[in-house]
């Protein structure tokens, strides 16, 4: 159905859908296989706002917003905040692609969409066909090699998984600040951020449920998911492109190629001049890498 919103992709349609407990927020446009698009913290699926349309030339593109993300449902976390497990976010994305018809798809996710696609790659290996992850290495990975590099660099991690209200409290003082200062810090030098999709991200992480539901979030990167990455490591099966900033920290720390080989059989690696927001920051190169990666057979 509608979602009564314009959509932040310039010809796409906003939609929303309830599939199972939530409602998930989408864009939809082009015409072709599926694709769909996951965005990542502290964002929406406006960070798609350049690039899908031109992925749509060849693609039917779903660009959508996670639960407790957006305009998507942010769901109570509950113990261990199980709720946003990447297995239940993955769930909602595959039964909102299958309610819209798309039985198989391409998925690229950015930062935490990226974790989602992996998990929804393991977990529904007949579903995802290929797979791209924007700027990241597996969770599993940052928590087993953290050091005092990663740790300053990805502070946001331990401090977002404290509990009893504590980051919400903080952030809740200035939500906006906390936004732009991380947007700041993450990007390469010189990017500022559209204002149409900086003041989107603004509306729907500035409030008392987006700042809670995306604590949860990290919440559950430190415990169940890990658990499900003990249990299920891989190796995956689709293809996967690797995609990530020369200018980041992921690129610094980490060998990003050798990390995902690791954990999949067929890899394919692409390092961007940019830093962390590599839609945004890179968009022509962004959109082209994926292309010419969903185009192959």
């Amino acid at each position: 159905m509608s979602s009564g919103r314009q959509s932040p992709i310039v010809g796409f349609s906003a939609e929303r859908r309830r599939v199972g407990e939530v409602e998930i927020a989408y864009s939809i446009g082009g015409q072709g296989p599926p694709l769909l698009l996951l965005h990542g913290y502290p964002q929406t699926h406006a960070m798609w706002h350049a690039v899908a349309p031109l992925l749509a030339r060849d693609h039917t593109v779903v660009a959508a917003d996670l639960r407790g993300y957006g305009d998507s449902s942010k769901p109570p976390g509950g113990p261990g905040s199980r709720a946003y497990a990447k297995r239940e976010m993955a769930r909602d994305q595959v039964a909102l692609m299958n309610a819209l018809g798309f039985e198989q798809f391409a998925v690229a996710g950015h930062d935490r969409g990226g974790r989602v696609a992996h998990r929804m790659a393991l977990d529904h290996p007949r579903v995802v066909i290929r797979l791209a992850v924007l700027d990241i290495v597996p969770t599993r990975t940052v928590f087993a090699t953290a050091d005092q590099d990663l740790a300053t660099a990805y502070f946001h991690w331990f401090f977002l998984i404290q509990p009893d209200g504590l980051p919400e409290a903080m952030i809740g003082a200035d939500p906006r600040w906390w936004l732009d200062e991380l947007v700041a810090r993450w990007s390469g030098p010189g990017f500022t951020p559209d204002p149409a999709a900086r003041a989107e991200y603004h509306r729907c992480f500035a409030t008392t449920d987006g700042v809670r539901a995306s604590c949860d979030d990290y919440r559950a990167a430190a415990g169940i998911d890990l658990e499900h990455d003990a249990a299920d490591p891989g190796p995956l099966g689709a293809p996967v492109l690797v995609m990530w900033g020369g200018r980041g920290a992921m690129d610094r720390i980490y060998d990003l190629p050798a990390t995902w080989r690791a954990l999949a059989r067929e890899v394919t690696p692409v390092r961007l001049d940019c830093g962390h927001f590599l839609a945004e920051e890179a968009p022509a190169a962004t959109a082209s890498a994926l292309a010419d990666f969903f185009r192959e057979p």
